[in-house]
């Protein structure tokens, strides 16, 4: 069992969790940083996304679920959940088309992991929000309207 990793976490307090990995060596800021996908959060349009991360035009499937509330009453905390019922899923991507950039979140799905993801975005008006999942190399996709009654990107 590694002892150091426990006490780091349990330490995590007012330096944060990465933050105090990286200051006692568990990971590197390189490391870390590797995972960013620079051109893709960039993205200003949902094909220019989809374009950068090499899903050229997915498939709508049924066993893509995306889980959010029909209706968002803070646009800043906006819960959104996939889960993927595809074989071999290897990647999940959360896309709001209408916020200012793309692409909200992205996650790596290591092999024989259940892919199912949640978290929260921020969404600054109604818009379509998309679940992007590649499996056994193909993208696939599952798209959702969330209304926005109080804004969250831009007020």
């Amino acid at each position: 069992m590694n002892h150091q990793r426990r006490d780091a976490l349990k330490a995590g307090g007012g330096l944060g969790v990465l933050g105090l990995l990286a200051t006692v060596g568990l990971i590197r800021p390189e490391t870390a940083h590797a995972a960013w996908n620079e051109q893709a959060f960039g993205a200003k349009s949902l094909d220019a996304a989809f374009e950068v991360l090499g899903a050229g035009k997915p498939a709508v499937s049924d066993d893509v679920v995306l889980n959010t509330p029909d209706i968002a009453e803070n646009g800043a905390v906006v819960p959104v959940g996939v889960v993927s019922k595809l074989p071999g899923t290897e990647y999940v991507a959360i896309m709001i088309e209408k916020n200012p950039y793309m692409l909200a979140a992205s996650f790596t799905i290591p092999e024989g992991t259940q892919a199912e993801v949640q978290t929260r975005v921020k969404m600054g008006q109604t818009s379509d929000v998309y679940a992007l999942v590649k499996a056994d190399g193909k993208f696939y996709m599952a798209k959702k309207e969330v209304k926005v009654t109080l804004g969250g990107c831009g007020g």
